[in-house]
C-alpha cells in the first residue's frame, strides 16, 4: 500500500465528543488488532471517522474477522482515492460505496456494493434558530460538503417537496469536508448539512434541526463496496468479510447504552442512530433504485443503471441465512 493513498491523522473533533466518536477512537487505537500472520490480510478503506464506520473496528475487535480467517486493517482514505486504490488492488473493500456507485454510473467501473450499513441517510439539515420552516430558507445559504455531493441533491429533493425550488431558491456552497458546522456557527450561513457528530454539537449550541434526511428520503447510507475481480477470484474472502460485517451489525443493534456516559446522552445516540443499521446488510430494490436515481443526477447521466449492475447482495443474504440457521447471536 502506498502511503500517499492513506490518511492516518485526524484533528480532534471540536466541542464535546459524543459517545460514539469516543468509542470509535478507542477502538481504532486498540493495539489488540494485531493478529497472527497465518490469517489473510485485507485492507478496509474508511472514508471518515464517522458513526457508521465503527462497524469495521468492532468486527475486528470482537474477533468476527478472525473467525473468518481474516486480519482486517482499517485505514483512512478519501472516498475517491479509496476507489482508485481498490481498483489498483491496494485496498480490498471500501466504506465509500456511494463513490463506487458514481464510478459505475460514470464509466461502468467493475465494482459492486455488497452490503448496506444503514437503510436511512445519516444526514441532517440544521438551521439558525430564527428559521422555523423549510420555506424560510428561500434566498438563504446552505453549507455543504460539495455542490455535487449526494446529500446536496437529496436536500434539493426534500426542499422541493416542501414547496421550494430546490435548485434555484437556495444557494449551496462547498465549505470543505467537516467544515459545515463551523460555517453554520460562524454566522456566515443560514443552514448546513450535518453528520450525526456535528448535529449534536449544533443542537447544543442552540441551532434548530429542520429535518432528518433519513425520514425524508428512502435511500441507503454507509454502503460497503468491492471489485468484480475480487468477487470472481476470491469469493471466499468476500463471503467471510461480509459475514463478519453482518455479525458486527447484529452486535451494534443490541447496544443500548455505553459505559462512562450519561444516560441522557447515550439515549440520544440509541434513539436517533442505532435503529438505522440494517439487520442483514441488505436494502430493498426500491432503495437501490432511489440510490441510483440520485447518482444519475450527480453525474448528469441519461441512462438508468440496473440494480444488478451496481449491487450484489448475494453474500449478505447468504450470510444472514447461515447465521439464522445456526442461531448465531452476539
Amino acid at each position: 500500500m502506498k502511503k500517499s493513498l492513506i490518511e492516518t491523522r485526524f484533528r480532534q473533533p471540536s466541542g464535546r465528543l459524543i459517545v460514539i466518536v469516543i468509542i470509535l477512537f478507542l477502538l481504532l487505537l486498540d493495539q489488540s488488532f494485531g493478529i497472527a500472520q497465518s490469517l489473510q490480510s485485507i485492507n478496509m478503506a474508511v472514508p471518515a471517522r464517522s458513526f457508521q464506520m465503527v462497524l469495521y473496528p468492532v468486527a475486528q475487535q470482537k474477533g468476527y474477522m478472525k473467525e473468518e480467517g481474516l486480519d482486517q486493517r482499517v485505514i483512512f482514505v478519501a472516498p475517491t482515492t479509496s476507489i482508485q486504490a481498490m481498483l489498483g488492488g491496494d485496498v480490498q473493500f471500501t466504506g465509500a460505496g456511494t463513490s463506487a456507485l458514481v464510478s459505475i454510473a460514470r464509466g461502468s467501473a467493475p465494482l459492486k456494493v455488497v452490503a448496506a450499513t444503514n437503510d436511512r441517510v445519516l444526514q441532517w439539515l440544521v438551521t439558525r434558530p430564527e428559521i422555523t420552516s423549510p420555506k424560510e430558507l428561500k434566498g438563504k445559504k446552505i453549507a455543504t460538503t460539495g455542490v455535487g455531493a449526494v446529500a446536496t441533491f437529496m436536500v434539493k429533493q426534500v426542499l422541493t417537496k416542501y414547496g421550494l425550488d430546490g435548485n434555484k431558491d437556495v444557494t449551496y456552497l462547498d465549505v470543505g469536508q467537516g467544515n459545515q458546522l463551523a460555517a453554520l456557527l460562524g454566522g456566515g450561513f443560514d443552514a448546513a448539512v450535518l453528520s450525526v457528530e456535528q448535529r449534536y454539537v449544533a443542537l447544543d449550541k442552540g441551532m434548530r434541526e429542520m429535518f432528518f434526511m433519513g425520514n425524508e428520503v428512502k435511500n441507503s447510507w454507509g454502503t460497503l463496496a468491492t471489485t468484480d475481480k475480487l468477487i470472481k477470484e476470491n469469493p471466499k474472502m468476500v463471503a467471510g468479510f461480509v459475514r463478519a460485517t453482518i455479525k458486527a451489525l447484529r452486535y451494534l443493534r443490541r447496544m443500548v447504552k455505553f459505559s462512562g456516559v450519561s444516560r441522557q446522552q447515550s439515549t440520544r445516540v440509541y434513539d436517533d442512530i442505532i435503529g438505522t443499521f440494517t439487520r442483514s446488510g441488505v436494502v430493498d430494490d426500491e432503495t437501490q433504485r432511489n440510490d441510483l436515481a440520485i447518482i444519475r443526477q450527480v453525474v448528469s447521466g441519461n441512462e438508468t443503471v440496473a440494480n444488478n449492475k451496481a449491487y450484489d447482495f448475494s453474500f449478505a443474504v447468504d450470510a444472514d441465512q447461515q447465521l439464522n440457521k445456526i442461531g448465531w447471536k452476539p
